[in-house]
């Protein structure tokens, strides 16, 4: 998939509401990893190094490496910055996505700063990635049962079954929450964090102790939105149903469709959206190859 520098973009979805089912395009949030590389002289020589990855909206890539610099201690101001560009050599995909910038001569780094990668998506989280091909899912698709479809009714019932159940959200209103639920809709359990990467992280943890089949006619549902790497996160833990009461990113909806994950969001009382791998939902009545 090319970059784009627009902050939104189309995908062909199925909208399920009050009973009934329309194919429509709908606008999503676009998400676009970039990669920051600085240059920097040290001891009289000139030195290179890969900082980060950070999945953001395109556009004021300038500021935000700017801010992030100055937030991390690395930079007291904009003069230690003698230039900042697009890097020219790189893959079609990762043109607009490549920042380098060059301190000025002099300017002195905490080099044990620097020897901790970041990798930092839309929301939180520190990884350690330090080059966009490191982001990429290399999983292979997840496989299609022809006979396990979940029906809309059980997908519609899930979204209550969370909210009576999450307990610390109650009291505190700041946790977001992962729940895995079996083919019937049952829950059967729950795991909340005030970063919805860990609460995710915390699930697929618990579920793994237990010795759970998460691939095994298993939904997921998130209390959040869906970025790239939350994505990615569900599909490499053999995840084929994920549900989330906000919506996902583009290049969540991308890898979904690439694996086969079926990826719902905007779930609500009445209505959900349905993004990718529609098949495993009966409504939509695809025949499954």
């Amino acid at each position: 998939m090319e970059a784009t520098n627009s902050l939104v973009s189309f995908s062909s979805i199925y909208k399920y509401s009050n009973s009934d089912v329309t194919e429509l395009q709908d606008l999503i949030a676009v998400e676009e990893p970039l990669q920051i590389r600085l240059e920097f002289e040290h001891k009289g020589e000139w030195h290179k190094k890969d900082l980060l990855v950070t999945m953001r909206s395109p556009g004021n890539d300038f500021d935000l490496a700017l801010g992030f610099l100055f937030a991390e201690g690395i930079v007291e101001s904009d003069e230690d910055i003698l230039l900042m560009r697009y890097c020219q050599k790189v893959k079609p995909e990762e043109k607009g996505n490549v920042l380098i910038i060059k301190f000025v001569e002099g300017h002195v780094i905490d080099l044990k700063k620097l020897g901790r990668n970041f990798y930092t998506n839309s929301s939180c989280g520190v990884c350690g990635k330090t080059a966009i091909e490191a982001v990429k899912c290399k999983n292979g698709a997840l496989p299609l049962d022809e006979k396990w479809q979940i029906s809309p009714e059980t997908i519609l019932a899930i979204p209550e079954n969370l909210q009576s159940s999450q307990t610390a959200f109650k009291y505190t209103g700041g946790l977001h929450a992962a729940a895995l639920y079996d083919k019937n809709g049952e829950l059967v359990m729950l795991r909340e964090d005030i970063g919805r990467h860990n609460a995710l992280d915390k699930l697929i943890g618990a579920s793994l102790k237990a010795k759970i089949d998460l691939g095994n006619e298993k939904i997921v549902l998130l209390s959040g939105r869906v970025s790239y790497e939350m994505a990615q996160k569900a599909i490499n833990a053999g995840i084929s149903v994920l549900l989330a009461f906000g919506p996902p990113t583009h290049l969540a909806v991308a890898l979904a469709k690439e694996k086969r994950m079926t990826l719902v969001g905007f779930l609500k009382n009445e209505s959900f959206n349905i993004y990718s791998a529609e098949e495993r939902i009966k409504i939509v009545g695809k025949k499954i190859v």
